[in-house]
């Protein structure tokens, strides 16, 4: 069993502000995978460059396996001081942690993390450490398949204050709605989205401070292989579809065309739904031994508007599709569910798009914008065209 890790975060600005002043820095080094997120003084750009400061450099340096107390020296020493307050300040947490699940957890005065396990909201042991005089906390992590790592300003546990709630939200009681709100098969970005909506709609959709939450998840690998069209030449069609087919994974044909040649390849029938959920998209069809079947074009332009929102680190819209289009249910299946994408691309001219604005070269552009979209959102994409 291949684990993989994946990460996501969804910021709320103080309101008012263009600015956020948390920033989330995140890369992947080898076999481990650094998360930091960090929270400026106050609010605005002052906050904002303090935070994305300390975030790239706690992530660079992490990353590169250089001792905390250095990591914490470095970043006392490289702050600007704040004239009004006469301290150089952020918050910080780090995560660092291997496609295995080790690693560890360290925290500067933000709120204690949240540790998502079998089902259960919970917390981590955590050590006391004093790193150049100021007092950091340090958690061991061993992660297995499923589990959530969640970190987060204080902005969440001061949400409603003054509001709806008289003294913020405690944490236990943003731990007791996790545990109703969460489950394990969520993203690291819905899982994050879910407790910044909640905080948003504490706060009344007018945040008076800035709230981040982010989140790493540790899950199995799953291949998708998607296949976009049929290849220019027409005796390549079995060769192309054998290549599609062989590879690990959940099968995806996107396209009329490309739908009766698979089931040609395959000798059997291609059976098209009679069911429209949304009338802007073409009904999807079974093949059976495909995972789905769509329309290609129109599909794959809302499943292009779609990914848009899904990267944006500000939309507070759910992370899952619920929806049975072919756009909704294959967002759900690439965005979700996916670890690594593979795209078959066929480059021949569709006779079917004569006359009309669709050509080979807007499926191209889909497909290459898709790619981008996914690669943020840390999937692994390859791209086979034909």
């Amino acid at each position: 069993m291949e684990l993989c890790l994946e990460t996501g975060y969804t910021s709320l600005n103080h309101i008012g502000e263009e600015l956020c002043g948390d920033h989330v820095e995140s890369s992947v080094n080898g076999d481990y995978t650094t998360l930091v997120l960090a929270d400026g003084l106050g609010s605005g750009v002052k906050a904002s460059i303090l935070s994305t400061l300390t975030s790239k450099i706690l992530c660079t340096m992490v990353s590169h396996e250089i001792d905390i107390n250095e990591c914490v020296a470095t970043i006392i020493k490289t702050l600007p001081v704040c004239k009004e307050r006469g301290v150089a300040y952020s918050t910080f947490s780090v995560i660092h942690v291997n496609r295995q699940g080790h690693g560890y957890l360290f925290e500067f005065d933000n709120p204690e993390a949240i540790y998502y396990h079998n089902g259960h909201a919970t917390d981590f042991e955590r050590e006391e450490l004093d790193v150049c005089g100021n007092t950091v906390f340090k958690s061991e992590l061993n992660l297995v398949d499923g589990d959530i790592v969640m970190v987060m300003s204080d902005g969440t546990v001061h949400a409603g204050i003054g509001l709806i709630l008289n003294f913020g939200w405690p944490r236990e009681k943003i731990k007791e709605y996790l545990d109703h709100h969460l489950n394990h098969q969520m993203s690291a970005r819905a899982a994050a989205c879910v407790l910044a909506s909640a905080c948003n709609e504490i706060y009344e959709n007018k945040p008076s401070d800035d709230t981040t939450v982010a989140a790493v998840r540790i899950r199995q690998r799953l291949d998708v292989n998607v296949m976009v069209g049929p290849p220019v030449n027409k005796e390549q069609d079995e060769e192309h579809v054998q290549r599609y087919l062989e590879g690990p994974g959940l099968k995806v044909v996107c396209g009329g065309t490309s739908s009766n040649i698979v089931a040609r390849y395959l000798h059997r029938p291609l059976k098209p739904s009679l069911e429209y959920p949304d009338h802007e998209i073409p009904p999807i069809a079974y093949i059976d031994g495909i995972d789905l079947v769509t329309e290609g074009v129109i599909t794959l332009r809302r499943l292009l508007e779609l990914s848009d929102k899904y990267v944006s680190t500000s939309d507070l819209t759910p992370k899952y599709y619920e929806k049975e289009d072919g756009a909704s249910l294959l967002a759900e299946i690439l965005f979700e569910k996916s670890t690594h994408v593979h795209f078959f691309v066929g480059q021949s001219v569709n006779s079917a798009h004569t006359g009309l604005e669709i050509d080979t070269t807007m499926k191209l552009k889909l497909v290459e914008r898709l790619t981008a979209n996914l690669r943020l959102m840390g999937k692994e994409v390859t791209l086979l065209y034909d």
